[in-house]
C-alpha cells in the first residue's frame, strides 16, 4: 500500500526558507519519479516541482523556479523540497506524489505572512 507522509511546514515570514520532506513506503521508490505539488482553498492542485527517479532530471513551475529545489534521498524513500525566498503567494496545502500512483498524503501546510 501506497503510503506518504509530508512534513517540514509552518508559519514564516516572507523571505525565508523551509525545507519540505515526504517519506514513502509501499512501493519502490527508486523506481519512480517524485513530483510536489500545492493547492490552496478552492483552487486546483498544482504541479511545482518533479525529479526522475535517480535525481538526475529535475523540473519546476515557473513561479518557483530558482527559490524552490527538489531532491531525493533513496535510501531513505524521501523528497525534499527546499523552498528558499519564501513569498505570500507561496502559501499552500503542499503535497508529493509518486508518479503513476494516485495516492495522496495528508499534505503539510506551508503559510507565509507578509
Amino acid at each position: 500500500q501506497v503510503q506518504l507522509v509530508e512534513s517540514g511546514g509552518g508559519l514564516v515570514q516572507a523571505g525565508e526558507s523551509l525545507r519540505l520532506s515526504c517519506a514513502a513506503s509501499g512501493f519502490r521508490f527508486d523506481a519512480k519519479p517524485m513530483d510536489w505539488y500545492r493547492q490552496a482553498p478552492g483552487k486546483q492542485r498544482e504541479l511545482v516541482a518533479t525529479i526522475s527517479s535517480d535525481g538526475h532530471f529535475k523540473n519546476s513551475s515557473g513561479s518557483v523556479k530558482g527559490r524552490f529545489t527538489i531532491s531525493i534521498d533513496n535510501a531513505k524513500n524521501t523528497v525534499y523540497l527546499e523552498m528558499n525566498i519564501l513569498k505570500p503567494e507561496d502559501t499552500d496545502v503542499y503535497y508529493c506524489k509518486a508518479a503513476e500512483y494516485d495516492n495522496w498524503g495528508q499534505g503539510t501546510q506551508v503559510t507565509v505572512s507578509s
